[in-house]
């Protein structure tokens, strides 16, 4: 069983079950940069294998346009589906927002329940 860690500024990534798991840090603000830097960074762990992935947005306080569009459309490089995990709140209408208008290429679900997401996830892997 393969279980790599990669770690940047803004999040953490690991591979567990076929699954690849994405959790934001605390309080991150993401722009154009930042997005760059973490799908840099989840596609190098990934060496070129596609995932499904598990991707906690609870984190994430803010997010410029161009990182938005930069993560709909870079972002769904070597994923076989997502399902975002978020709180009730601002997060979820931020992203349901976002799921219509960016209209990612893979199945993307939001969740706030972990459980619900993983259940998502596994007939993709």
């Amino acid at each position: 069983m393969m279980h790599t860690f990669q770690d940047n500024e803004f999040a953490q990534f690991w591979i567990h079950n076929e699954i690849l798991f994405f959790k934001y840090k605390p309080n991150v603000v993401i722009n154009l940069t930042a997005a760059q830097r973490i799908v840099g960074d989840r596609i190098q762990l990934q060496n070129e294998m596609a995932y499904p992935i598990f991707c906690d947005i609870r984190g994430i306080v803010d997010s410029d346009k161009a990182a938005r569009d930069y993560l709909a459309q870079s972002g769904s490089i070597l994923t076989k589906a997502v399902s975002l995990v978020g709180h009730q709140s601002v997060s979820l209408s931020m992203t349901s927002f976002y799921l219509k208008i960016c209209k990612p290429s893979v199945p993307t679900k939001i969740f706030t329940d972990e459980s619900a997401a993983l259940v998502f996830l596994e007939k993709y892997v």
